[in-house]
């Protein structure tokens, strides 16, 4: 498992996967299942795992972060990157903190909290939480006006951020001048496009990002795997082409809520059993919009076995 300080290159290397949390009826943790989808993961290639909102960490205590974390590090292999987060209010994020420096994660992601906050008091927090951290951490950038992109850049220059996870939807990715700020402020190879497949094109491309977090990653490990190699390597005809097999399960996530479908996605097409999802979230309940999550995630599983078959 990665314990060594954080580099663009740790960055670069994978897709980072932001996989649900598989947990028993009781709503405990379930370990098979939780080792089940990991190792769909694996299988694809891919090795960071970041574990933050399609986990539903906003509603996990310090207890519970307690056995999360021992559990990733009892489930780690050679090559196993885990980022565990902390938050998304300031208060939590201290507790968690605190608790998380007696464990040898190199970073911690610190959920992103907009409703009670400004933008001066949100770097404010970081460069804290990143003090009592004593290492420095991953800052979620997800809404407009939530921080300042000279703020991010002084925090970065002076270690309080090893990444940013930019988050923010524009109807044109490529279009997007709060990211344009961002990467004049910030060295952009600390900068993860964070909205999955869709923008990701765009914002490794035209914004030179060298990498991007996924859920979809979870059905598609392959795919989304290649995908980032095909950007990479300028291959946008074959990156085009990867993308489109990811969308119709992306329009359902953010139809009907991005963490809810995922978590029931992987589910459906028989990945693992991710079980209840922990309150104050709640599993999708319609039996219609659970037929179309678990018609196009099959198709995805689909594709993803058959370019397997293919490469083999």
């Amino acid at each position: 498992m990665k314990t060594t300080p954080v580099t663009p290159a740790d960055l670069a290397a994978s897709v980072l996967s932001v996989p649900p949390l598989a947990r028993r009826a009781d709503y405990a943790i379930d370990l098979t299942q939780n080792v089940r989808l990991l190792d769909h993961l694996r299988s694809g290639g891919v090795r960071t795992f970041m574990y933050g909102g399609n986990a539903n960490l906003y509603n996990m205590g310090v207890t519970e972060l307690r056995t999360l974390v021992e559990l990733l590090i009892k489930l780690s292999r050679d090559g196993d990157w885990f980022i565990p987060s902390v938050g998304s209010d300031f208060g939590k994020a201290q507790d968690q903190i605190a608790m998380l420096r007696d464990y040898p994660f190199p970073t911690v992601m610190l959920l992103p909290h907009k409703a009670q906050s400004t933008t001066s008091g949100v770097a404010t927090g970081i460069r804290k939480l990143a003090d009592a951290y004593g290492k420095p951490v991953i800052a979620y950038v997800k809404d407009e006006g939530y921080v300042e992109a000279a703020d991010m850049g002084r925090l970065a220059k002076d270690g309080a951020i090893c990444a940013i996870k930019y988050a923010i939807v524009r109807d044109n990715p490529a279009n997007d001048p709060f990211l344009g700020d961002l990467v004049n402020a910030v060295d952009r190879g600390m900068i993860i496009s964070g909205i999955g497949e869709r923008p990701a094109i765009d914002h490794l491309t035209k914004f030179g990002l060298q990498a991007f977090t996924s859920g979809s990653v979870c059905v598609a490990p392959g795919l989304s795997m290649s995908l980032l190699r095909a950007i990479k390597r300028g291959d946008i005809a074959e990156a085009q082409r990867i993308r489109a097999l990811f969308i119709a399960l992306e329009d359902e996530r953010d139809g009907h809520s991005p963490i809810r479908v995922l978590h029931d996605a992987v589910r459906l097409a028989g990945i693992c059993d991710t079980g209840p999802m922990q309150p104050y979230f709640s599993n999708i309940a319609d039996p219609k919009i659970l037929t179309g999550i678990e018609k196009v995630a099959n198709e995805l599983l689909a594709a993803e076995r058959a370019a397997t078959a293919k490469a083999a």
